[in-house]
Formats: structure tokens, C-alpha cells, sequence
């Protein structure tokens, strides 16, 4: 059978076959031997972080192709590292960009996500723009939602080169982009679902202020909010400049 034949043959099969969805017991790998490579997908609700590192060509542009390779290798050894110790489960390296999955979508949940997203923004501006000196700032944008996924595997088998899995659902295509949204100094945006889950002490916090009326606890609105196109309807979203330090 020729190539061209053996693509329609397969388009063929696509079209005709039932695609069906067995819920997911975790969040799949390329290597899980459930997913194969006919009309089945796995589902799952998650919160969906996505960070992608902006201007890149730029950086191309300003600095060798071994710095380069060097900003990219401390951006990601900062960000995987946080995702893994807040439960994250990494997929999807991209080029400049990162797809982190936590499982569900409880207020716990979207809790661990935002933390981690502020603990990779602290330690991109804090830990791992400084320490790279003459070299420009990695800029960035997080972005955040939550809800169903639905995960299938494509390519034709074989070795890792020609398979991989696909993540379907309005929570990574919004995550993606909140984060076209957003860069220094607000770098961390999330979906108003989201925000409509976190706990109150992500969404404002207090300090105590010396006034000409004496020490008075000053509140601090965390997010602010904005509004973008999706789907061709106005949403709300919110952006944040704030960090989370850690030792």
C-alpha cells in the first residue's frame, strides 16, 4: 500500500469509528498502555498551569546559542523542580513552554496550583534572573484554569519520536491564553473559576503601616482584574504581580 493510500485508509477509520472516553485513574504518560492509538481518550479534571517564556527569538537575537541554551535550562530547572515538590504532574515541554497538570480541582487543588505559580515567579525573577549577570531577564507568563481534559495519543507508534499525547479541553486552551496575557511585572494570570476558588488568603492580604493616626492594618488586593476575548465572548481573567519566596 502507498503512503497516500495508507493516509486515507487511516482518515477513513477515524471518521468511521465511535471515539469513546474511560475516566482516567491518574494523568496518563505517552507510555500508558491504556491510551492507544484508535478513537479512545482518557478524562480527567484538573487545574491546568501553563508558563511560556516571552521573547525568545529576541533572545536569539541579543545573546550565542549556547547562552540561550543556558537561560532555557535554568528556567527550566527552576520551574519543573517547583512543580514536582507542589504535586505537579509536568507534560508537554514545548519549545519555551510548559504544560503542568494537579489532579482535580478542589479548593486544594487550585491552592497548590497558584503557589506554585508564584514560587516559579519568585524564583525566575529572584534566584534565576540574578544569577545569570549580563545576560537579559527571562520574562514570562503563567497562566491558570481549571476543568475537564480529555487526553488521546497520537502520531503512529514506534519510538518516542513519532507518539505522543495530545490534551484536549477549554482549561488548557484558557490557560494558554492567560498567559499570552501576561508578562513583567504581573506574570501570573488566572480564569475567573479559578479565582473564584482560592482561599481568601490568596486574594488579599494585610500589613500593619505607620500612619498619622498610628499603626493601621492596610489591606492589599492580590489580583486585579481584566477582561480578554475567548471564543468570541468577553471573560473576565485576573493578573498578579505577587511572589512567594521559599527556602
Amino acid at each position: 500500500m502507498s503512503l497516500k493510500e495508507d493516509i486515507i485508509k487511516k482518515t477513513k477509520e477515524y471518521h468511521d469509528e465511535k471515539f469513546t472516553f474511560d475516566k482516567a485513574t491518574s494523568i496518563p504518560t505517552v507510555n500508558t498502555k491504556q491510551l492507544t492509538f484508535g478513537c479512545k481518550g482518557w478524562i480527567f479534571d484538573a487545574v491546568v498551569l501553563y508558563i511560556d517564556m516571552r521573547h525568545s527569538t529576541q533572545l536569539l537575537d541579543d545573546h550565542k546559542r549556547n547562552v540561550v541554551a543556558k537561560l532555557h535550562m535554568s528556567y527550566y530547572n527552576a520551574i519543573v523542580r517547583i512543580a514536582k515538590v507542589d504535586g505537579g504532574e509536568i507534560r508537554s515541554f514545548n519549545g519555551d513552554s510548559l504544560l503542568v497538570f494537579y489532579w482535580g480541582k478542589d479548593t486544594t487543588t487550585v491552592d497548590k496550583a497558584v503557589r506554585s505559580a508564584f514560587r516559579m515567579k519568585y524564583a525566575i525573577d529572584e534566584l534565576v534572573n540574578p544569577n545569570l549577570e549580563g545576560y537579559k531577564d527571562i520574562n514570562f507568563g503563567i497562566g491558570i484554569d481549571m476543568g475537564n481534559i480529555i487526553a488521546t495519543k497520537v502520531g503512529i507508534g514506534g519510538d518516542d519520536t513519532t507518539k505522543d499525547l495530545i490534551w484536549l479541553g477549554n482549561a488548557v486552551n484558557r490557560s494558554t491564553k492567560i498567559s499570552d496575557k501576561c508578562e513583567a511585572p504581573s506574570h501570573v494570570g488566572i480564569s475567573e473559576s479559578v479565582f473564584n476558588k482560592l482561599p481568601d488568603t490568596l486574594k488579599a492580604y494585610k500589613t500593619k503601616q505607620q500612619t498619622i493616626f498610628g499603626i493601621q492594618e492596610i489591606k492589599h488586593e492580590v489580583w486585579i482584574r481584566q477582561t480578554m476575548v475567548y471564543n468570541n465572548d468577553w471573560e473576565a481573567f485576573y493578573t498578579s504581580s505577587c511572589t512567594l519566596r521559599f527556602e
